[in-house]
């Protein structure tokens, strides 16, 4: 970890935070616990046990792994519905391959993301290559789920494919630290991700010893997931580690500073830093349907199975086992 990564020397610089911002306070940490996905697949559920209303517009997020597969163990998921929100999948090692009911796929690897906009409502599925299951590899990724606002929950199915070096790259004043802007704007570096919700993801990682400060839009919430590492947040220098999400208060920078020692897995501080503007609406989930009321739940689950939300295709990618 990580699939993308560049000389900081040769990248553009954010600017040194501006006299007057306000570093994001801490205001709770919490450890992701871990369970599985899919066939079996092992992950960590980041957002477990934090209320919609701190992680709005998000709604859930899964680490995928990081596990390192033998011959004939990786996993995937089978073809499942969605309706009301849309998907960020990130790779970060390893491939997933993509396939939906509206025309949508593709491969995913190293650094790449897709991005599918259910809307209104679609099938698909995610499942490693058959390569990928036979030889065994290193895997890991991150979806996470954005909702949608009433007005747009049957917004027409979309997919985007942003390939690894479509991620928009910058540096911290000094170097230490390397930013991926993966959607949104940071302080003028624009990420290729576009979205119905206006949010901001990126990719840190923060060098042994470094500190960095993140410019974040005021208007937009804000949360650090750390994938690897050890390191503090936030003013207090509160700690954190893999596994870990903090939820931050108002203000408009972020502050991340990686401890002096790392482990060997991890080198340096791996972290996620999302925020978006709150939709502010009421939310209603039930498994793959993420609604405003339970009467649009029950009418989700009733065109699901009379297969108003998409059909399998004839040449359907399917799980492949050995």
């Amino acid at each position: 970890m990580p699939a993308v990564t560049a000389d900081t020397v040769q990248l553009p610089r954010l600017a040194e935070p501006a006299l007057g911002a306000v570093d994001r306070p801490v205001r709770k940490i919490i450890t992701a616990p871990s369970g599985f996905e899919g066939e079996g697949f092992p992950v960590r559920r980041a957002f477990s046990g934090v209320r919609l209303t701190d992680l709005d517009p998000f709604i859930h997020m899964d680490q995928m792994g990081a596990v390192d597969y033998g011959p004939g163990e990786p996993k995937g998921t089978p073809w499942h519905p969605h309706r009301g929100f849309e998907t960020v999948t990130y790779m970060i090692d390893g491939i997933f391959q993509h396939q939906d009911s509206h025309g949508g796929g593709g491969l995913i690897t190293d650094g790449a993301t897709q991005w599918m906009t259910a809307g209104a409502g679609i099938l698909h599925i995610e499942t490693p290559p058959e390569e990928l299951v036979v030889r065994g590899g290193l895997f890991h990724g991150v979806q996470l789920w954005v909702n949608l606002p009433a007005q747009d929950k049957f917004t027409p199915p979309r997919y985007q494919n942003l390939e690894a070096g479509q991620v928009v790259l910058a540096a911290s004043p000094d170097g230490g630290a390397l930013i991926r802007v993966i959607a949104g704007d940071v302080a003028g570096h624009q990420g290729p991700g576009s979205t119905h919700t206006p949010i901001s993801v990126v990719h840190a990682t923060v060098s042994p010893g470094a500190t960095v400060g993140v410019p974040w839009n005021p208007g937009f919430n804000a949360l650090v997931y750390v994938l690897g590492g050890r390191g503090t947040v936030g003013p207090a220098a509160t700690a954190i580690e893999g596994g870990q999400l903090a939820v931050l208060g108002a203000g408009d920078l972020v502050t991340l500073a990686a401890d002096d020692r790392q482990d060997s897995v991890t080198p340096a501080l791996e972290v996620l830093v999302l925020g978006g503007r709150p939709i502010r609406e009421h939310v209603e989930a039930y498994g793959p349907f993420v609604m405003n009321t339970r009467a649009e739940l029950a009418q989700a689950v009733a065109d699901y199975q009379a297969g108003r939300l998409g059909v399998i295709p004839a040449n359907a990618l399917m799980p492949h086992r050995v």
